[in-house]
C-alpha cells in the first residue's frame, strides 16, 4: 500500500515511516477516535485504542471525509486564518480526505510496528492554504517520530533542526503547541485516557523561500484543533 501525503493521504508515508525509524534513532542519540460515547451522549476520551479502532474501520483506500471530530472552520477562527474552508486539498486531485496508517496495516519493521501505534491523516483547505492534521499514537514515546519526513517536507527543516524539533515537541507539556522555525508547522502533545502518547501534528500550507510567517496562526490553529478532541 503507498501513502499519498499524510493528509493528503498515502503517496510516500510508507517509505516515509522508514526514513522516520533512522532519524528516531538518531534523536534519541543525542539526547479521535470512533464516535463511540461513553453513555451519557459525550464523545469517549481520546485513548491508542480508540484511535485505533478508528483507523482500522476506515477504507485501505482512504475515506471522503475525516472521522475524527475537528471543526476546521472554528479552529480557523480562532487562529485568525480567513477564506472559506472546506475539506480536501484546495485543488482536488483525487486524492482521498483521510487516511490511516498503524494498527492492522502495520508491517513489521515499521516505526507503528515497532512501537505499536495508529497516525490518522486529514486534510483541509483554508482559503489558498492546505492543511494537513495528522493525530498519531503511540503505547510509548515519542508518537511524533514516525511524522519525522512530513515535518521535514512541511517545514523545509535540515536533519539537525528536525532532530532538535522531534526532541522539543516530543517533551512539551500535553496542550502545548510547539512550531517549526519556518512557523508552518506545529505540533501539540495530547493527553490520552490510559496509557500511551499522542501528538496531533498540523502543517499550515507548503515551506518555500516567499512564504510568509505564520508561526502564531499554525501554533494558535494547531490548539484550537487540540482542543476539540475530548
Amino acid at each position: 500500500m503507498t501513502y499519498v501525503r499524510p493528509g493528503r493521504p498515502r503517496r510516500h508515508l510508507r517509505q516515509g515511516l522508514l526514513i522516520a525509524a533512522a532519524l528516531t534513532t538518531a534523536a534519541l542519540v543525542t539526547g479521535c477516535q470512533s464516535d463511540t460515547d461513553t453513555g451519557s451522549g459525550a464523545a469517549a476520551p481520546l485513548s491508542l485504542g480508540g484511535l485505533t479502532g478508528t483507523a482500522d474501520k476506515m477504507p485501505d483506500g482512504g475515506a471522503s471525509s475525516c472521522p475524527l471530530p475537528y471543526d476546521m472552520a472554528a479552529a480557523a477562527k480562532a487562529a485568525g486564518l480567513e477564506g472559506a474552508v472546506g475539506p480536501g486539498p484546495v485543488k482536488a486531485d483525487g486524492d482521498p480526505v483521510a487516511t490511516a496508517e498503524g494498527g492492522k496495516r502495520a508491517k513489521p519493521g515499521e516505526p507503528l510496528a515497532e512501537n505499536p501505534g495508529v497516525l490518522v491523516s486529514c486534510t483541509f483547505h483554508i482559503g489558498k492554504d492546505d492543511v494537513e492534521v495528522h493525530t498519531v499514537a503511540t503505547g510509548k514515546p515519542q508518537a511524533l517520530a514516525p511524522l519525522a519526513p512530513v515535518i521535514q517536507r512541511l517545514s523545509g527543516s535540515s536533519v539537525d533542526e528536525l532532530v532538535a524539533y522531534l526532541k522539543e515537541a516530543g517533551e512539551a507539556e500535553a496542550g502545548k503547541a510547539v512550531v517549526t522555525g519556518s512557523g508552518k508547522v506545529a505540533a501539540v502533545r495530547l493527553k490520552l485516557d490510559g496509557d500511551g502518547d499522542a501528538s496531533l501534528l498540523v502543517g499550515l500550507g507548503e515551506a518555500g523561500a516567499g512564504s510568509p510567517d505564520r508561526t502564531k496562526q499554525a501554533g494558535d490553529l494547531a490548539g484550537a484543533l487540540a482542543a476539540q478532541l475530548p
